[in-house]
């Protein structure tokens, strides 16, 4: 579907999400096209480093990941895995993104899903 100048980007997010540790998050995955991807906008108010993995997950087993570093700033930020050509349905995709400490040496402090229901921080 064309919308002004270019393709439509259909969006399908997971709640916003808050740990108490300081980390704000919301997971989404997009279908524009023949393409989806997933996207994770973040906001990272713990004063230190972090590391994200960000999934989306398809039909048949197909899965992209993605590693991202999550500044110390107290900025908004995105992370996104790369496009992969629609394989069936688009509703047949979900994401997830998940955040820790860079080194893996804490606990998970936030897990953000495209079809979350609820909060799955510490």
């Amino acid at each position: 579907m064309l919308l002004g100048l270019g393709l439509a980007t259909a969006a399908r997010c997971g709640p916003e999400l808050t740990s108490p540790d300081g980390i704000e998050a919301q997971t989404c995955v997009l279908t524009q096209g023949e393409e989806t991807w997933a996207r994770t906008y973040y906001r990272n108010a713990t004063g230190r480093e972090l590391s994200s993995v960000l999934s989306v997950m398809g039909p048949g087993g197909r899965s992209v990941r993605m590693h991202c570093a999550v500044g110390a700033e107290d900025e908004p930020g995105v992370c996104e895995t790369p496009r992969e050509r629609t394989q069936g349905e688009p509703g047949a995709y979900t994401a997830v993104a998940e955040f820790a400490a860079p080194d893996g040496s804490g606990p998970l402090l936030l897990r953000s899903g495209s079809n979350s229901s609820r909060t799955q921080g510490r």
